[in-house]
């Protein structure tokens, strides 16, 4: 008899409630028809940003004539993976993290995917300005492990004040993927299969996504 592997939910809640980028689309729902006004289905319209709670980011987000969402392949998004925590004492609010803030040794990776939780954005309801990011030169270590996606459980891999997205830009050099604002913090270090599957957005620079883990055993 096969064994349920059950699955652990990173994805935040989309509520109205839930903070985005300042200046970006919030999420609002149009209700345009309703059962219990005699209508014969309830049928709603949504409105927000496609970097939305948990999402994946187009290369065309950052690099200019890059493909969009729709152009990495869904295999980086589905199968084994790392989750990986930084060093609570080594990473403080807004700054970046490096190789040597992870608690692990790079050369014991063994899938393609890594997830990093900071622990720097503890509210999806409350934006704060000082989550930590990625300091590029941890891009191009995990990039030279094999590694094609790296996700984290802030808003972005660059720091909210940063002008020139360094890390962004490494990820672009190196044609790796991002998934962003992963509900991190009740996940205990260690290998998982990653189902994090964007929508076929063509020419849009990101996606939402329904992130789970479940135990690769």
């Amino acid at each position: 008899m096969t064994t349920e592997r059950p699955l652990i939910d990173i994805t935040p809640r989309l509520t109205q409630d839930i903070a985005v980028w300042p200046g970006d689309t919030p999420l609002t729902r149009e209700v345009l028809c309703a059962l219990q006004d005699g209508a014969p289905v309830t049928l709603s319209t949504m409105r927000a940003t496609v970097h939305l709670g948990a999402h994946a980011d187009g290369a065309n987000h950052y690099g200019l004539g890059a493909d969009d969402i729709n152009g990495f392949p869904l295999t980086r998004y589905l199968g084994p993976c790392h989750v990986v925590h930084a060093r609570a004492s080594r990473v403080p609010s807004g700054s970046r993290v490096g190789v040597l803030d992870l608690e692990l040794d790079l050369t014991r990776l063994r899938y393609p995917r890594v997830l990093i939780r900071t622990g720097t954005f503890p509210d999806f309801t409350r934006w704060n300005s000082d989550f930590a990011g990625f300091d590029p030169a941890l891009v191009d270590a995990l990039a030279d492990r094999g590694v094609e996606l790296i996700g984290i459980d802030t808003p972005s891999v660059d720091v909210q004040e940063s002008k020139d997205l360094p890390a962004h830009q490494r990820f672009l050099a190196r044609g790796l993927s991002i998934l962003e604002g992963l509900r991190l913090d009740h996940v205990t270090p260690g290998e998982y299969e990653l189902i994090a599957l964007p929508l076929p957005l063509v020419g849009f620079d990101a996606s939402p996504v329904r992130a789970v883990l479940r135990s690769l055993a």
